[in-house]
């Protein structure tokens, strides 16, 4: 337990290598210490064991986050997500279904890191849907040599994940795209593509863009008050309150107020929030 606690200052205060020999160096849980912690947790709310089941886990975290290296995106980053499905899964485990921690927390570790790769890999996202995400997790492992698919790869890796051909091939054209920055980079190679800073005009400050925004943000006001002007007047000072003042009052301030509670002034605002919606979008 000791060691435990004592090594969470260097988890948190190191560099990653640090951070890694620190996790390395917490021992791995009996089966009988596991479920011990877990029914702890499970039954009183224990933090403490949680912490103990969480550090005693990072090692596979670590592990399996070192498999996502591919994808270009910092170790730590990915570590970090793994240890927040880590913990997902430490809260929603039961100690009495005869499975150890690490296996059932697999999956909530994997999820959490693929969702950080989904959002943070590309500008563009390149997986909308569970057949994409699938794909975009299994096209490289798939490919069988460098450069393009053949037609026939392109059918097998469609059959074996349960896609159409088609969307093998716009994957794969994904994956080989780079993003640009826009300013480009600060070296000299004089082979780098030309950034788009450098022919794209900037038209925000031209007198016709700028008239136009400035229409268009008063058209946009005046039907923000036209539509406020609907509701009844508990609402309209429930949102005033809540959004448009400059000293933005709390639920409970409100709650006090109107001499209810703050969870019936949280139904009257995203209740009123919703009219609001559906008048600006007619």
């Amino acid at each position: 337990m000791s060691n435990d606690i004592a090594a969470i200052g260097s988890l948190s205060t190191g560099n990653i290598d640090t951070y890694i020999s620190s996790a390395y160096q917490i021992p791995v849980l009996t089966a009988e210490e596991e479920h011990s912690l877990a029914i702890r947790l499970r039954d009183n709310g224990d933090m403490m064991a949680a912490r103990r089941l969480v550090l005693s886990h990072l090692r596979f975290v670590i592990r399996i986050a070192r498999g996502y290296l591919g994808y270009g995106l910092p170790l730590p980053d990915l570590i970090q997500e793994g240890t927040v499905g880590l913990m997902k899964a430490v809260r929603r485990f039961e100690p009495d279904i005869g499975v150890r921690l690490v296996s059932f927390a697999v999956h909530w570790i994997r999820a959490e890191i693929h969702e950080y790769i989904l959002r943070n890999w590309r500008i563009v996202k390149v997986a909308t849907t569970k057949a994409q995400r699938k794909l975009f997790f299994n096209l490289r492992s798939s490919k069988k040599r460098l450069g393009w698919f053949s037609k026939q790869e392109v059918d097998e890796v469609a059959a074996d994940l349960g896609v159409k051909p088609e969307t093998v091939l716009e994957m794969e054209s994904r994956l080989s795209s780079h993003d640009m920055a826009f300013d480009g980079h600060d070296d000299d190679d004089d082979e780098a593509p030309t950034a788009p800073s450098t022919y794209l005009p900037d038209t925000r400050m031209e007198p016709a863009a700028a008239l136009e925004r400035e229409d268009n943000d008063g058209w946009q006001r005046e039907r923000l008050f036209a539509a406020l002007e609907q509701l009844d007047e508990r609402s309209k000072t429930i949102l005033r309150e809540r959004w448009l003042n400059e000293r933005k009052q709390t639920l409970h301030e409100l709650a006090q107020q109107f001499n209810v509670s703050a969870e019936r002034i949280r139904q009257i605002e995203k209740n009123a929030m919703n009219k609001l919606r559906v008048q600006l979008e007619l």
